[in-house]
């Protein structure tokens, strides 16, 4: 099992399983727009007996503006 842990954004502080512990990039919904996120430095806990794999990955965009509603 893998995971990535999100920094920055509105995710952060986020943890979300991958399906795939070589990924460079997420892109996930958020609302009504996507956000992406891209993997910084290398995986930890890659060992056979030290938990999930986990991988750092860094906000860098969202497709539209977000902000807090006004309703």
């Amino acid at each position: 099992m893998a995971i990535a842990r999100l920094h920055g954004g509105p995710l952060d502080g986020q943890i979300i399983p991958l399906d795939d512990a070589d990924q460079d990039s997420l892109i996930l919904p958020y609302s009504e727009t996507q956000l992406t996120y891209r993997r910084e430095g290398e995986a930890t806990g890659t060992g056979e007996h030290d938990g999930p794999t986990e991988t750092a990955f860094w906000f860098v965009e969202a497709g539209d503006d977000i902000s807090p509603g006004d309703d």
